[in-house]
Parts: C-alpha cells; structure tokens; sequence
C-alpha cells in the first residue's frame, strides 16, 4: 500500500467514524421531510423534475433534449466522476490522458480532440450549482453530494452565462436544510479501493442553516511500471464542500459555498500497443532505433498492463472556489444572483516518449488558473409568456510555466542515423526549452429566453444572445544546451543546428477580440395529454481562439504569426423531437433526431516532431453531427425499472483540406509540385505536406452507442430491518472510434460493452448495503491511442479499467 493511500484510508476510517457517531443524534430528530424523502416522492409520481431553463419543471414538459441521472443511479452505479457518468449517458463522450489534457463532449461535438490548448473554448459548458467552470481540466474531481445531473443536448446560450455549442452538464447539489439529516457510505473493494462519503445537513438558527460534505477515494493502479516498481493510474481524491444558507427574509435566500479538492495520483501513463510503419526511412522508424539501442517493451500485449515509462508522474491537481447565491423572489418572477470564484492548480510529470528510454526526459507545464463569473438573472413564469433574462460576465487568468528537457537517448532518436551527432548522446543530453505562457480572457454576454403559450398546446419559444470575448496570450520559449548556454537560434554550427531541431526560442503575443449575435427559436405542440413534439434551429457561435502553446513556423523555421489567432466557430443547429408518457406514466419514450453544421471548426493539430509544437489550432473549413438519439424507461411497479438510452452519431469532417496527415502518410520527403505522394506507410516515401480529411469521422465519437439497465427487488428482512432486497444490472456499448484528429488505420479504438451488476438490501429506514462489479465480464478495451512523437510508428495506449468488484454501505438519516 502506497503512502498516499494510507492518508485517503485514514480520512475515510474518520469520515465513516463521523457518520455513526452522528447516526444516533439523528433516530431522535423528529424532522419534516428531507431532500432525499422529496427526491423519492417525486420519483413515486414518475415525474422527474429539471432546472435545465432556469425554473423548476418536468423533465417531460421541455422541448429540450435532456438526460437526467439522479443521485440513486450515481452512487449504485459507482457514476463518481465525469469519466464515468458516460456510462450511463450515450450521447456524452469523455477522453482523459491526465486532468488537463481532457474532454468531454455531446454528440462529437465541444473541444477539438487531443492535447489541450488555454487559447479555446469548451463546448459543452459544466455547471455546478449555477456557477461555470471553464475548464473541463477542473471539473474532473469526484461528485459530491450531488442531487441530480442534467445532461442538456445542443446549443445552450439563450439559457446559460458562458456560451455552450454543444451542450451543457448541469449538476445540482444538495442544499442545506432547516431538519437535522445526513448520509453516511462506505466503500472497499480490490485494487485497494477504498471511498467514503459523508453529508450532514442541519439549522445554525432559526433562519441560517448549513451543510458540510466530504469525499474520500483511494485505489492502487491497474498498470504496473517495471522500472519503478510502482503500479499507476492510481487513485487519492480528496473533496470537501461547505454551504450555509441565510434565509434573510420570507422571500429572499443566501447561499455561502465554498469547496476544495484535491487529487494526487501517481499518474498518468501509457503501455506499448504495436507499431505501424509510417514514410520515415527505415532506419529511423521505431524497430530500428529500438534496436540500435538495445531496447524492447516490456510487453507486445498491452492488456499484460505493464509499462518502463522512466520518468517520473504525476497529476497533482488542486480544484477550489467558492460562490455567493441570492435568489430573490419578487412577485411572479424570480432574480438570482451567482457571483464565483474558481481557483485550479495543476502539476504535472509526464514521459512523453512512452518508452522506458530517456529520450524525453522531462516534460511538464504547471498551470495556475484565476476565474471569476458574475450571473444576473431574471426569470419570470406567468399564464401566457414565461421569460428567462440574464447578463454574465466571466474573467480569467492562466499562467504556465512549462520545462521540457532531452534524455541521452535523444540524439540517436532524434538525429538521423547518417549524422556522427547522432552517436554523440551529449549533443541532446539536457537540453531544455522553458516555456512561459499566459492568458487574459475576458467575456460579456446578454442573453435571454421567451416561451409565448399561444394556446394551452402550442408554445414560441425564441431566444438571443449577444456575446463579447477579449483573449489575449503570450508565449515565450527559452532554449538551453546540456552545459546550460541559451541558444538564440542564429547559430550555425552543426551541433547547434541539431539541437535547434528539436527546440527552438520562440516569443509570440497573440491577441483578438470579438462580437457575435446568436439567436434560436423552438416550436413545441402538445399532440395529446403528455405526447410533446418540438422543433428547434439555434444559430450559435464558439468565439476566438489564439494559439497559446507556440506557433507553426515556416520553411526556414520562423513563426507563422498568423496562425496565432483562429476564427470562431459558426453554428447551425437543427433538431426534432418527441417526447411521450404512457402506460399511466409507468413508461417514458423519447426521440430526438439532430443535425449540426459548424463551419470554421476549431480543430487541433499536431506535428510530428518531439518538442517543436505537440499541438496547435487551427480552423477547418465545415464539420457536421447529425444523427437520432432514443431514450426509453419503464416503471411497472415499486418492483421493478428498466432504461435504455441508444444514440447514432454520424460526426464527420465535411471539409478539411489541409488538415495533418496521419502516421501512415506522414515522415517522407515532402512532395513538391508534380510529385505524387507514396503509398501509405511507404519507408523513405514522399509524403504530401497536408492531407484531405473531407468526409472521414471526427475523433473521439462512436457511431453506436448505448446504454441499457434494469432493476428488481422483492420484500426482505435483514438484520431486523425490513426492506428490499434487489438486484441491479447497467450495461453499456459504444462502437468503434478515432483517437487521433486524423484518422489512422492505427488509432482507432475498437467498440467494447461494458457490464455492471450490484446485489443488495434497502431498510425502509435508509440503510443501503450492496456487493458491485464494474466490468463484470474483464473486457479489454482502451480509452485512448496515441502516436508517438517523433513519427516513428509507434503507438501507446490508455487501457481501460479492468474488472473491479467490492461492497458498498451507506445510511441515510
């Protein structure tokens, strides 16, 4: 057991001890009805209600495509995160290397795949008790005492402060109570995981209440480093929020949160998968520079889970902020104001070479980001119109400082085999590029939304946004010899220019401002007693972007400054829908049938060569998402529900001309006019200098994907307790997909179908106690792929979790 998890384990032994010793206190506090007992009263009326438009309604009254997953599902399901809520939401897609480098998007759509860059908005806005967190990398901590989350489909900018494109992840937490009440869980299970949570909620005074929430989780990791002896893709999540409410007056409340949480794993890395031969010469494609190092993998499975990555890892990440909430209800309408602050450190170690060789000997970009949001907000519901009308404003401050140094393998891999430098490993040893970097955004927005009932089945529903974005960036990269001498980039010698080939000193400022005008209009006709249809076209934008991790350069090796700036996205966006309730409200069926045009995608691109640029933006001419998405539930009884949720996706670069080549044409002498590129994977080949990627699948979306469960219980007694007994069944499946922005034959992940299933007993008096298994049938599946840098064919992996099993036990009170 590592030192890290025995920290978690003792905050969970502490946080499990809290919950008993506050257990008793709460068998005599005759209190009114709790959040849970109101979650389950709404669940006995099989309707589920959303704030999606800022209002309280149900789920099944809103034109709007949405998935709701309630705090039941989360923690049963073991749902702790956003990586694992895909699971249950198919239309939401969530690729992670580390923290930072994540993304979570819908229907394809929300940030360009691959490694992340300041300078770009996410698509998919993720909020959290109103408040936006505008990095995806600082919304990847553990759920805590969540309530409900909604999962909104499609443009969302009329409704929400930040502009989203794609989508939205509403997540709604408990919220302090003026009765006594808690929730207390423990979990153990193998790989050493251990988590515990614990809520308690009461008054302070008779009009100030508060509640406090932790979360601990702990788990040795599924791969095995040989060289360190260690196991990574651990985890050591730490969470803890606290709220207090004041109830000012009868209709005036104000909420104080703050939150902080903490994750400290020994991560994140990769195992080899295979190689495939790209258009370099022979000698220097992986098999050969291997070989001419005496050196092979650990291990040509990479379902063996093992790796010799050299360097050392970590992904320690510290997410903190906190908010104030006044919600003012003022006759017919209510005003709301959120004003936040968030606060996200990152530090990072990575081996970016994915070999147990030090030819990348270090490489990190600590990050330390300030934001703060302002939301005013208006919404007023009546007999006729109902309207929402917001202002936000959003600042944010990102620095980086980022050191990425050369090992003693890297001059023979990165010096060509010709070359004499390329045996001298003093010629590359310790060379170092420090990078500075920082952002400065700023953005203002006025938006808003109308429903008009002009009669009691046929609902207008327009709305607006006018948006304003201020990005400005800098982005300095320093160069120094093994022996610490700065290089200017003038040099001449043949040492020098060798080193120069790997990094060179850069300094660019881009800068950009923008406005932008969007609108959207829905149509909604009740075609019978609970049977809604709707249509809507929303014309959305995601605003500019500037290239904050260095510039592509020129033929001789000069920044293209203008590549520091890329246009925004322009969106059309159409969708049909149908929603319906049946069988006396036992059963649910929806349908939601999509297409979206976005011209000026903001797309990544990457090079092929180590340290140069790993990724820059970059704007491709039209992509489109279209495709129909089914969600069905059942309920015939207290004694049984079954889901099932299924999405096609068609996601596709409808015009991308000059995009990147992938591995297998990329690496050869560029062809110049008249030369016709060589065959894929050609050694010595001629390469095109850019590829056409019209018509083949974006990254990181599956065709097919599904989700799919169901539940039953029987009456039971336990312990002197009387209840239910039941057992639980959720699967998932998503076909195949691309992990690379260009597709590869080499990268793309194969379809996989996940199984979880969870045995257990529910007393009538809150104590839930259950066996689980995730990945019951131990499917091999990964995650991700990557591509080496350095196009020399190699490709490294992210396995996904192997089966895992363990027991959980919670109280409610």
């Amino acid at each position: 057991m590592y030192p890290i998890s025995t920290r978690s384990a003792a905050l969970l032994g502490a946080a499990w001890a809290a919950s008993l010793a506050t257990h008793a206190a709460a068998q005599n506090d005759a209190s009114g009805p709790t959040n849970t007992e109101t979650n389950a009263q709404e669940q006995d009326s099989n309707d589920i209600i959303v704030t999606a438009r800022r209002r309280s309604e149900s789920a099944q009254d809103i034109p709007l495509a949405v998935s709701v997953i309630d705090a039941k599902q989360i923690d049963e399901t073991g749902a702790f995160n956003v990586n694992r809520l895909q699971q249950l939401a198919p239309t939401l897609q969530f690729y992670s290397s580390n923290p930072r480098n994540t993304a979570v998007n819908i229907r394809g759509l929300g940030v360009p795949f691959g490694l992340t860059s300041d300078g770009f908005e996410q698509g998919v806005g993720i909020y959290v008790d109103d408040v936006y967190y505008s990095r995806v990398a600082s919304a990847t901590f553990d759920f805590l005492d969540v309530a409900q989350i909604e999962v909104l489909r499609g443009p969302q900018g009329t409704l929400y402060g930040k502009n989203t494109t794609a989508g939205a992840i509403n997540i709604t937490t408990n919220q302090p109570s003026f009765d006594f009440e808690g929730r207390a869980e423990l979990s153990l299970g193998n790989y050493e995981f251990r988590q515990a949570r614990l809520a308690l909620s009461g008054p302070l005074s008779e009009n100030v209440a508060a509640r406090v929430a932790f979360s601990g989780t702990s788990r040795r990791g599924t791969i095995r480093n040989l060289t360190t002896g260690q196991d990574i893709q651990s985890l050591d999540n730490l969470g803890v929020r606290a709220q207090v409410l004041w109830e000012a007056a009868d209709n005036l409340k104000i909420t104080l949160v703050g939150d902080y949480n903490k994750q400290d794993a020994n991560c994140c890395g990769s195992v080899f998968v295979r190689t495939g031969a790209t258009q370099r010469p022979l000698n220097r494609q992986f098999a050969a520079l291997a070989a001419a190092q005496n050196y092979a993998p650990p291990s040509d499975n990479p379902f063996d889970r093992v790796t010799d990555l050299d360097s050392q890892l970590n992904a320690g990440n510290v997410i903190a902020g906190a908010s104030l909430r006044l919600v003012w209800d003022i006759g017919p309408g209510t005003f709301t104001s959120v004003t936040a602050w968030r606060y996200w450190d990152w530090k990072p170690e990575n081996d970016r070479d994915f070999t147990g060789l030090s030819i990348v000997a270090l490489s990190q970009n600590p990050s330390q980001q300030n934001q703060y949001t302002q939301e005013f907000r208006y919404a007023y519901t009546g007999d006729t119109f109902d309207f929402v009308l917001g202002a936000f404003a959003f600042d944010q401050r990102i620095d980086t400082q980022g050191t990425e140094a050369q090992g003693r393998a890297a001059s023979r891999w990165n010096i060509a085999p010709g070359n004499a430098l390329s045996l001298d490993p003093t010629v590359l040893d310790g060379l170092t590029a420090r990078n500075t970097q920082s952002l400065e955004s700023t953005s203002l927005a006025l938006f808003g939304q109308l429903s008009w009932k002009v009669t009691d089945a046929f609902t207008i529903q327009p709305g607006a946004r006018l948006n304003y974005d201020r990005k400005a960036g800098f982005y300095q990269r320093r160069v120094f010899t093994g022996t610490g001498a700065e290089l200017t980039g003038t040099e001449t010698d043949a040492r020098s220019r060798a080193q120069l080939a790997v990094f060179q000193p850069q300094v660019s400022s881009p800068e950009d401002t923008d406005w932008n005008l969007t609108y959207d209009l829905t149509l909604s006709y009740e075609l019978a007693p609970d049977v809604l249809a709707y249509g809507t076209y929303a014309k959305s934008f995601k605003t500019i972007g500037i290239n904050q991790n260095g510039l592509p350069t020129d033929a001789n090796g000069q920044p293209i400054a203008a590549a520091g700036t890329i246009r925004p996205e322009k969106v059309d966006h159409f969708e049909l829908g149908l929603k319906t309730r049946f069988w006396d409200r036992r059963a649910t069926f929806n349908l939601a049938a999509f297409r979206t045009d976005i011209r000026d995608y903001q797309a990544t691109v990457n090079n092929g060569q180590f340290g140069v640029l790993r990724g820059f933006l970059a704007n491709a001419g039209k992509v489109r998402s279209q495709g129909i998405e089914a969600d069905f539930n059942i309920r015939p009884s207290e004694r049984f529900t079954a889901y099932a949720s299924g999405a096609y996706t068609d996601a596709k670069y409808v015009r991308f001309v000059d995009a990147p080549c992938p591995p297998e044409l990329a690496g050869g002498t560029t062809a110049t006019a008249g030369q016709t590129p060589s065959a894929p994977g050609t050694p010595g080949g001629i390469s095109p200098a850019n590829c056409d990627i019209s018509g083949q699948r974006l990254p990181g979306v599956s065709k097919w994907a599904f989700s799919f469960g169901a539940e039953g219980n029987v009456p039971a007694t336990f312990l002197g307790k009387s209840g239910e007994a039941y057992l639980g069944y959720d699967g998932s499946y998503r076909s195949n997909f691309s992990s690379n922005p260009s597709p590869s034959a080499y990268t793309f992940v194969d379809g996989y179908h996940l199984s979880n299933f969870r045995l257990g007993f529910r007393s009538d008096d809150g104590l839930n106690i259950f066996a689980w298994v995730r990945n019951a049938f131990d499917e091999n599946y990964f995650e991700q792929l990557f591509v080496g840098p350095g196009n020399t064919g190699l490709i490294a992996g992210l396995p996904g979790d192997p089966r895992t099993w363990g027991a959980t036990a919670s109280i409610t009170f």
